[in-house]
C-alpha cells in the first residue's frame, strides 16, 4: 500500500502521471467532479479550494511589504530558527536548484530562499516574502495545505489547483510551538519533478521536528517569567494560563475574567451585576459566591476585592484583535480573531463586546477589499450567512462559486424569517 501523503509511487512514470493528473483537474474545474487518479488529499483540498471562490488561473496576492514584511518576520515565533532551517535545507536547494520556504500559520510566506535562477521563476508566480498562499487563496499548494490539514502533505505537478503553479513540485510539513501545540507554520521545499520522490516529504518533517526541539530548547517555558494570558476569541469556555497551568474556565467565570481583564482599574460588585445578569433581580450573594470559587480556581492573590480585581495585568486575544485594528493593522486583527467572543454568553456587556469587536473588523474588512481576507471570514462559521460580506467579496473576487453562494444566501434570508440563532449573531 502506498502512503496516501506521498505525491508518486516509487517506480512510477512522473510525465504520465502529470498527463493523468491534468486531465482529472480539467474534469474538476468543468464538472466538478474528481476522477480516480487523485489521491483523497489533494481531492479533498480541491473541494476545500473551489468552496473557497479560488479559480484556477487565479494567483497569489503579495500582503506584506517592505518595513512591515520585516517587523512581522522579526517578530514571527520561527525566526528564532531560521538558522537552524538554512543549515539543514540550505545546501540540499541549492544543490537541487530547489528553494526553501517557510510559511507562517496563515499561509503567509515568511522566508523564500535558494537557487537564483530557481527564485526568479518562482517570482513569476508570486512564490515570494509576504505573499499569501493558504489554501483560501490559491487552492492546493504544500505550504498551504499543510497548515490547512495541519499534516505534512506533498503535491505534485498538476494536483496543484492554480494552472501556473502546475510546473512545480513541494513538500511541506507544519512546525508547531512544543509547548501548547499551536501550528506556527510550515517548512517548505519547492522545485521540480525531482522533488516528487518520497524522501523529500520524510525530508521536510524531519526539519520541521528539529526546528520544534529548537524552539523547546531557545524558550523552555517558565512560571516565573510567563505572563497570565486569556484566549476567549471562538469558544464558549476561556482558557487561562497562569504559572505554567491551563485552566480551562466555566462559562461565568470565563465572562468574570474577560470583565475584569478589561478593566484593570476594577469593578464593584453592583458594576458586575448589571454587567452580567439580564435579571435585575439576581442577589449579590449569588455574585459573590462565583467570585469565591474564581478565586479559589485561580489560587491566592490574582484576584482582589472592593473593588474586584485582577492585582496582575491578564493579556487577552480580545485585547490584542482589538488593538491590532485600532492601529489600522487589519490583516493582523483578523488573524488573531479565532471566532466570536464567548459565542453562548447572553451577559449584556459580553454582548456588547462580542458584536462591537466583529462588527468593528467585518467593517474593516468590508473597507480593505481584500479578497483572500473576505474569504477567510465569509468561508468561517461565523461568516457563512454574513450576506454583506458575500457581496463585498462577489464585488473583489466574482468566481461562479462565489456568486452561487451570494444568490443561494439571499434566496434565502428572504424566503425565511430569521432564525433565533441568526438574530442572536447580528
Amino acid at each position: 500500500m502506498t502512503d496516501p501523503w506521498m505525491a508518486l509511487e516509487p517506480g512510477a512514470d512522473p510525465a504520465e502521471r502529470v498527463r493523468a493528473l491534468r486531465r482529472a483537474h480539467e474534469t474538476f474545474t468543468t464538472a466538478g467532479t474528481v476522477p480516480r487518479p487523485v489521491r483523497s488529499v489533494v481531492a479533498d483540498s480541491w473541494r476545500r479550494s473551489a468552496r473557497a471562490g479560488v479559480g484556477p488561473d487565479g494567483t497569489a496576492s503579495v500582503e506584506l511589504t517592505d518595513g512591515d514584511l520585516g517587523a512581522y518576520r522579526a517578530e514571527h515565533p520561527l525566526a528564532r530558527v531560521m538558522p537552524l532551517v538554512r543549515e539543514l535545507m540550505g545546501p540540499f536547494a541549492a544543490d537541487g536548484e530547489h528553494l526553501l520556504a517557510v510559511c507562517d500559520a496563515h499561509g503567509r510566506l515568511l522566508w523564500v530562499e535558494g537557487h537564483p535562477a530557481t527564485r526568479r521563476r518562482a517570482d513569476r508566480m508570486n512564490f515570494v516574502p509576504g505573499a499569501r498562499w493558504a489554501e483560501t487563496a490559491v487552492g492546493t499548494n504544500a505550504p498551504g495545505t499543510a497548515v490547512a490539514v495541519d499534516r505534512p502533505v506533498q503535491v505534485f505537478a498538476a494536483e496543484h489547483f492554480i494552472r501556473r503553479v502546475q510546473p512545480w513540485t513541494c513538500a511541506a510539513a507544519p512546525v508547531h510551538d512544543p509547548y501548547t501545540g499551536r501550528v506556527l507554520g510550515a517548512v517548505d521545499i519547492t522545485g521540480g519533478d525531482g522533488l516528487a520522490h518520497p524522501h523529500s516529504l520524510g525530508f521536510v518533517q524531519a526539519v520541521a521536528r528539529a526546528a520544534e526541539s529548537q524552539l523547546a530548547l531557545l524558550a523552555p517555558p517558565g512560571p516565573a517569567d510567563e505572563a497570565p494570558a486569556l484566549t476567549a476569541l471562538g469558544r464558549d469556555e476561556a482558557t487561562l494560563r497562569l504559572d505554567g497551568r491551563r485552566i480551562v474556565l466555566s462559562r461565568r467565570h470565563s465572562e468574570l475574567l474577560v470583565l475584569l481583564a478589561r478593566h484593570p482599574e476594577g469593578l464593584t460588585g453592583d458594576e458586575l451585576l448589571c454587567a452580567l445578569y439580564e435579571d435585575e433581580s439576581v442577589p449579590p450573594v449569588t455574585l459573590r459566591a462565583e467570585l469565591a470559587r474564581l478565586r479559589r480556581l485561580l489560587g491566592p492573590g490574582l484576584l482582589a476585592s472592593r473593588p474586584y480585581r485582577l492585582t496582575a495585568p491578564v493579556e487577552s486575544d480580545v485585547t490584542v484583535a482589538e488593538r491590532r485594528l485600532r492601529a489600522g493593522s487589519v490583516t493582523a486583527a483578523a488573524a488573531a480573531y479565532a471566532g466570536p467572543l464567548l459565542p453562548a454568553s447572553q451577559a449584556p456587556a459580553v454582548v456588547r463586546l462580542r458584536r462591537r469587536l466583529a462588527d468593528g473588523l467585518r467593517a474593516a474588512l468590508i473597507a480593505r477589499r481584500d479578497p483572500d481576507l473576505l474569504a477567510d471570514w465569509a468561508h468561517a462559521p461565523w461568516g457563512e450567512e454574513d450576506l454583506e460580506v458575500w457581496r463585498a467579496l462577489v464585488a473583489v473576487r466574482p468566481t461562479a462559486a462565489v456568486r452561487a453562494r451570494l444568490t443561494a444566501l439571499e434566496s434565502e434570508l428572504t424566503a425565511e424569517p430569521a432564525s433565533p440563532a441568526r438574530r442572536a449573531a447580528r
